[in-house]
């Protein structure tokens, strides 16, 4: 029985990104065992305020699997935040890896939209400092993905400050195309239609073993409990 590890993206959680949909227990009955990650900042793990506290997020995931698959490399599926969490995990150590799901992100990887990032952490600040000051935040001036982020942060369990730190942590910067070649084990990009960073052929064809899924009429946020999500990556792991 191989085991995967999965990865959930920023603002969410192992429990309500990979649980709540039933994407767990699909991967159970298809033999696999499921290893979880909440990423530092998010779910259970401690939610600091410090950006510094957040340069390196693959620590997690390495304790996570290795613990639980000491002697065995992996299968990942990583969503947004995850998926670049675990490109930056399989480039430091490509033996840990047989296989990686990247879902929500394609573009953004090899053209980094940093105004954008700049925007959703000034969303983010809007909503902090409304919070200390006891006033609704107006949302209304927000660029749209800006007022997208921010609403999903305010998500039950969340702590806004935490996840404007992992925005603003220092080691969020771009990959070289060179980085990407690295990682020689099958990758799929599963990356949606309606998403801000579609498409994703490119961002695939840079690995040597690389593919890309795009689903259709599915926007960002909507991919990890997408039905075409599902089934490319259950086919592509070897899981129905």
């Amino acid at each position: 029985m191989g085991s995967v590890v999965l990865v959930h993206g920023w603002g969410g959680a192992f429990s309500t990104t990979w649980q709540r949909s039933g994407f767990t227990a699909l991967l159970s009955d298809g033999g696999k065992h499921v290893i979880g990650v909440d990423l530092l900042g998010h779910g259970e793990a401690p939610k600091p305020h410090d950006p510094e506290a957040y340069a390196d997020l693959t620590e997690r995931v390495f304790d996570a699997i290795d613990a639980e698959s000491p002697d065995e490399p992996v299968e990942a599926v990583g969503f947004s935040l995850g998926a670049l969490t675990l490109l930056h995990a399989a480039i430091a150590r490509p033996e840990r890896f047989s296989r990686i799901v990247l879902a929500g992100i394609g573009q953004n990887v090899l053209e980094r939209d940093h105004a954008g990032a700049t925007r959703i952490v000034e969303g983010l600040e809007r909503v902090i400092d409304a919070e200390d000051a006891d006033t609704a935040p107006d949302l209304d001036e927000m660029d749209q993905i800006a007022r997208l982020f921010v609403q999903y942060a305010q998500q039950p369990g969340n702590d806004i400050r935490a996840l404007a730190a992992v925005m603003r942590r220092p080691s969020a910067g771009d990959f070289e195309p060179d980085d990407l070649g690295t990682v020689t084990c099958p990758v799929l990009v599963v990356v949606g239609d309606r998403d801000f960073v579609h498409p994703g052929d490119e961002l695939a064809s840079r690995f040597p073993d690389g593919r890309c899924e795009t689903l259709k009429n599915v926007d960002h946020f909507a991919t990890p409990e997408a039905f075409g999500f599902f089934d490319a990556t259950l086919e592509f792991l070897d899981a129905i």
